[in-house]
């Protein structure tokens, strides 16, 4: 599968089922039909909207929509996203609120690669804009970087999150999203042994594969059933003529989005099927709940296929991290370097993808870390998606995280415990 012509084949059919809901929602609003209504023609024309909709926003960046603020003095502030660092596979940028005095509180918030864009984080990045400064990883679609640019696989994209920790100085406090848990962990414990002038304040972890053998799930499974071979066949191709990525190997996103829809399929059948008869009814609007979800979950990007088979390879079966035998250009990183960092762990008691007990691992990987800088907190109702985003993040999780970011702040009270969580603990 390794080449243009099955990606080209792939976004040909997207195309094609594109044109087909265009054109059937074009077809069935002619006027003329008005004069005999007819149900059928109702339904037809709602399928084409949703339809045309839903495969032209796999292909599409969603905006970050977050333009204003409201200040507490009333106003509203302007929002600026501003690009601090440039890279050719991501950058690293700063939502600026005009008019408003800068924040105590640093905060990077370290967003996944793994098929969405960072703009997944948009409800995270707009609770912490209330009394934070924020800074957000927003990497790039690998179908949009040219192969001049070379490789990135997860020893680049550690050094990427080094680098982008020293730009903003010892003050930040790094929150990691998922996906990239294990390799922020890294990151940090590299500058903790290298730098340690650069390293941050506080790291919290949020449902991350540290250990992903501590909670096995099907996501975990899966990565010890199939092999690096079958993996290379059946998941990478080279990019088509379309895109500045041309010849570029990548695990397209059209394919991890097949493999997410497949996990809930039954699910996610529903959810179309109610939201054509909504629509054929004239219940829906541009905005909805569904299209709200949607237009983020089916937006989706390549990576790289040297990072994804080297986090399948050396994160989840070589189990580098949880074993502490993570190296960088050759260099072994010592998770047990970390001494200053306090860190903190947050899980869901009901995700099924990183289960409870995966990132929680990280605080015993930090040996040289003393217990009062070490926490954790488990939301027993809380799933993947909603350990960073929803009501469990808004009115649980936010305000365990922010305070956490407060009491190592200060020093006078780094000798207490910092924030524990009996549910995670007990």
């Amino acid at each position: 599968m390794r080449y243009m012509a099955t990606y080209d084949l792939m976004e040909s059919l997207r195309n094609a089922n594109q044109w087909l809901g265009a054109s059937a929602l074009s077809f069935a609003s002619y006027p003329m039909f008005s004069l005999v209504p007819n149900p059928a023609l109702q339904w037809m024309a709602a399928w084409g909207e949703v339809t045309e909709r839903s495969y032209q926003r796999m292909v599409s960046k969603p905006d970050w929509g977050i333009r204003t603020f409201t200040h507490e003095d009333g106003r509203d502030h302007l929002v600026n996203i501003e690009t601090v660092v440039s890279r050719p596979f991501g950058d690293l940028i700063h939502f600026s609120v005009a008019g408003r005095e800068e924040q105590p509180r640093k905060v990077m918030l370290v967003a996944p690669m793994s098929g969405h864009y960072a703009t997944l984080l948009r409800s995270t990045v707009k609770s912490l804009l209330v009394n934070c400064e924020v800074y957000v990883t927003d990497w790039h679609n690998a179908r949009d970087i040219p192969v001049s640019e070379g490789k990135f696989d997860i020893e680049d994209y550690t050094l990427y999150l080094v680098d982008f920790m020293k730009e903003l100085g010892p003050d930040i406090n790094v929150i990691a999203v998922c996906q990239p848990a294990p390799l922020t962990l890294a990151a940090t414990a590299y500058l903790a042994e290298l730098e340690p002038e650069a390293q941050p304040r506080t790291l919290t972890l949020i449902g991350g594969p540290i250990d992903p053998d501590a909670t096995p799930t099907d996501v975990t499974d899966f990565g010890r059933r199939v092999t690096m071979g079958q993996l290379e066949e059946t998941m990478i191709q080279r990019v088509g003529f379309k895109y500045k990525g041309v010849g570029r190997q990548v695990y397209p996103g059209l394919l991890q989005l097949a493999s997410f829809v497949s996990m809930n399929a039954e699910r996610h059948a529903k959810a179309f099927t109610d939201q054509i008869m909504r629509v054929s009814q004239g219940d829906a609007s541009d905005h909805d709940a569904h299209n709200r979800f949607y237009d983020e979950y089916l937006a989706v990007m390549d990576m790289t296929a040297e990072f994804y088979l080297s986090t399948v390879e050396r994160i989840f079966k070589g189990l580098e991290i949880a074993q502490n035998r993570f190296e960088i250009k050759g260099h072994r990183v010592d998770l047990g370097k970390i001494t200053k960092v306090a860190v903190k762990t947050v899980e869901g008691g009901k995700d099924d993808i990183s289960a409870p007990g995966q990132c929680v691992a990280a605080l015993d990987l930090c040996t040289g870390l003393p217990d009062h800088m070490k926490a954790s907190y488990l939301e027993p109702e809380a799933g993947h998606y909603g350990i960073f985003a929803g009501r469990s993040w808004r009115n649980n999780i936010r305000p365990v995280v922010l305070d956490f970011i407060d009491a190592n702040a200060r020093p006078a009270r780094a000798a207490k415990p910092a924030n524990r969580n009996i549910a995670a603990n007990g």
